[in-house]
């Protein structure tokens, strides 16, 4: 007995430390990953921070450099992503779309389309979707050549010749993807809208085009279009900030390239699903 006791973690004031409970370690675990989340979120503030300050502050330097890079980013991020766009925008027109036109025609509440369609199309799936191909086909390509250039020492030897990496590296990429990310959601938008309605035409639904648009003008306000630019050039500023970011913030190896293109996705995706709420909530307010 005096063994048991001689040898048990005590407190200063002689009484026995508590045992861990499940409820204490899952708070533990939780407080822990609460406190990595924010102070990973304040690193991304400041290195978006720091992204728009060099724009801003670095503008007229070396266009003849950047604005290249920035049109190379569009055409890699935006222009060779047209076929995959228009094959998602088909496929939602043909499974969402137009089972949605049909169903509500069937029901008597084709009245309601438009509203539906400009809801669920044009606020949301259109932009989110878009920036999770984007991120998919360009922002974890980024982190890999992003991080194993910062891996084999070429981000230092930039520094060495006098070359913001910032300038360089990240600015062309944050608005080569705000582009590319807002013209493929317009695009996209675009053809989901015409191969629904094309969907339903094929299964005879009594709707003509003219009812069809009419219905979707009717619903569209200056709002949706302000909205949909800001939050699909806000995705594509999230994708780029992050995943340029996982590959140049930190001293990289070679082997922990892998690892960074897994936390660049994940966060990306969370980081535009939390935008997304917050558009949400802006729309309810307006």
């Amino acid at each position: 007995m005096e063994r048991t006791s001689a040898s048990a973690p005590r407190f200063p004031n002689g009484r026995a430390r508590p045992k861990a409970t499940l409820a204490r370690v899952f708070l533990n675990f939780a407080g822990y990953r609460v406190i990595e989340w924010m102070d990973r979120m304040r690193e991304l503030v400041a290195f978006l921070l720091i992204a728009l300050g060099v724009t801003f502050t670095r503008f007229n330097t070396a266009p003849r450099v950047t604005r290249p890079l920035i049109r190379a980013h569009i055409y890699r991020a935006g222009v060779r992503l047209l076929p995959m766009i228009a094959f998602l925008g088909c496929a939602i027109g043909l499974i969402i779309i137009g089972q949605t036109v049909s169903l509500l025609t069937r029901v008597g509440a084709h009245t309601f389309i438009g509203t539906l369609m400009v809801t669920v199309v044009i606020r949301e799936l259109g932009p989110l979707l878009t920036a999770v191909v984007v991120l998919a086909r360009v922002g974890a390509a980024a982190v890999v050549e992003l991080g194993t250039s910062r891996a084999q020492g070429e981000v230092e030897a930039l520094e060495a010749l006098g070359i913001d990496p910032i300038h360089y590296l990240v600015v062309p990429r944050m608005w080569g993807l705000a582009v590319s990310v807002f013209s493929l959601t317009i695009y996209f938008v675009l053809i989901a809208l015409l191969s629904g309605y094309l969907f339903a035409f094929l299964q005879d639904v009594p709707m003509q085009p003219s009812e069809y648009f009419h219905q979707l003008a009717t619903a569209l306000r200056w709002e949706d279009f302000a909205m949909l630019t800001l939050k699909s050039a806000t995705f594509g500023i999230i994708i780029a900030v992050v995943c340029c970011y996982e590959g140049l913030a930190k001293p990289l190896r070679i082997e922990e390239v892998p690892d960074a293109t897994t936390r660049a996705v994940v966060s990306s995706v969370v980081a535009c699903v939390l935008v997304d709420a917050l558009f949400i909530v802006a729309y309810l307010l307006i």
